[in-house]
């Protein structure tokens, strides 16, 4: 009896000393749950090892900066260190990892926000004492659990997730982030203020501070994914232009094939009068150079390149091929859009642009000027290839050297591209890139697991 009593002083009575003991266990729970939130409503998919390792490093290095750092000082700390470690150990994207804790912190900081009210009205006590008397705080902290947990568990239900912009131009990307970071730091000043004076200020007051706080972010943050969307249209509007500049070449090639096609089987028909194989041979080889460039702005059609950010890098390319006298051969054996169900097609294309930029750099300087790019899909290891292949003159390139930051044998280039390629390879265990070469061709073969 005597043993209860002691416990229930204990947490009836203001002791900051038990309420940091207690905040042991609890913190380890709060990094569970907010988790358990977060990667429900961003849909981010991660091993059931990396959560548990999440909970662990990251439950242990909260308590620490609770010790060690006084207050307030320890809340942006944590601010800093809480995207880090989604993004390190669940391997979040970084737009999804600043994410993770605003949406977080915002339901924390109403839900705190609302529950210090509805304990002040009913126990009569201010936010200093719920803060510093250990059964306020623990019944506060698993209200919002509760809470916390239930929308979890409906939002997996409905599916009910939040649109995370990934495919958005890097410039957009950046504005987003930036923006997001400042939520933070304002979210968590707000959370600061309302947890020490949720008691003296007006409940009106503080709610009309929070929603009108959200509202606006959520007006940048709209202002900003609206402005990404105008310069994804631009885009898709480029492409289109280039699909019509495509179809107008072919078909003025087919026109002239046809008006000319009398004259080619007549010319055929003299070389075999005259049993002049070698003249036929040559002049076969001639038309058949130019049926292969007919069949290649065939595949540069949107209908067979069907992902417009794809087709908008291969055409912008093939076209500054072209005007280098390099001869793009483009081969598509599958559906473009699966690539994206398999990795970022922002990341994608920067890849395929780096490779292509390479390509078209080395095959320039030789005499045959010749670039093969093939989409293929194996079925056996359902895994994707994208194989460009090249003509080459520096045949002692080293295939592990160009790799290393700043290595290039080419003038005025900072030697980042193929650096940049790594990585991104390195953040995505699903991703290979082999390179490879023999007397004529240069290879890079990238490989997409699922």
């Amino acid at each position: 009896m005597n043993t209860i009593q002691t416990i229930w002083s204990a947490l009836t009575s203001q002791n900051e000393t038990f309420v940091k003991i207690q905040g042991i266990p609890l913190c380890f729970l709060d990094v569970f749950i907010s988790m358990y939130y977060f990667t429900t409503i961003l849909n981010i998919q991660s091993t059931k090892k990396r959560k548990i390792i999440y909970v662990m490093v990251y439950g242990i290095v909260a308590n620490l900066i609770t010790f060690i750092i006084p207050q307030p000082y320890y809340i942006f700390v944590n601010i800093i260190v809480w995207p880090l470690m989604v993004f390190f150990i669940l391997k979040a994207s970084i737009l999804k990892s600043i994410l993770s804790e605003i949406i977080t912190m915002i339901i924390t900081s109403i839900l705190d926000f609302a529950f210090a009210s509805i304990f002040h009205t009913l126990f009569n006590v201010t936010s200093e004492t719920m803060i510093v008397t250990p059964i306020y705080r623990l019944g506060i902290s698993l209200c919002i659990y509760s809470i916390m947990f239930i929308l979890s568990k409906l939002i997996a239900t409905f599916k009910v997730y939040v649109p995370v912009f990934e495919n958005m131009s890097f410039k957009s990307k950046i504005l987003l982030i930036i923006n997001a970071i400042l939520i933070v730091i304002v979210i968590g000043m707000q959370f600061y203020l309302i947890r020490f004076y949720s008691s003296t200020m007006p409940f009106l007051i503080t709610l009309i501070n929070i929603i009108c706080l959200v509202a606006y972010f959520a007006v940048s943050i709209a202002t900003i994914v609206g402005s990404s969307k105008l310069e994804s249209t631009k885009q898709d509007l480029e492409s289109e232009q280039l699909a019509n500049h495509s179809l107008s070449i072919l078909h003025d090639q087919v026109r002239s094939f046809k008006h000319d096609f009398d004259n080619i089987v007549n010319s055929i028909g003299g070389y075999v009068v005259n049993e002049d194989i070698e003249g036929l041979k040559k002049y076969y080889n001639q038309l058949l150079e130019e049926c292969h460039k007919t069949n290649n702005l065939y595949a540069l059609l949107p209908k067979v390149i069907n992902h417009p950010a794809i087709y908008h890098m291969l055409a912008t390319k093939y076209y500054e091929a072209n005007q280098m006298n390099v001869e793009i051969t483009l081969n598509v054996f599958l559906d473009l859009n699966e690539i994206e169900t398999r990795m970022q097609i922002y990341d994608f294309t920067r890849i395929l642009g780096i490779l292509l930029d390479n390509a078209i750099d080395a095959a320039k300087e030789c005499e045959k000027k010749i670039i093969n790019v093939t989409f293929r899909k194996e079925m056996s290891n359902d895994m994707i290839i994208v194989k460009i292949q090249n003509t080459y003159v520096n045949k002692d390139v080293d295939t592990e050297e160009i790799y290393q930051k700043g290595e290039t044998s080419k003038e005025n280039h900072s030697g980042l591209g193929l650096w940049k390629v790594r990585q991104i390879l390195m953040h995505n265990n699903n991703l290979n890139l082999f390179t490879t070469k023999d007397d004529e061709f240069f290879s890079q073969q990238f490989e997409i697991y699922k």
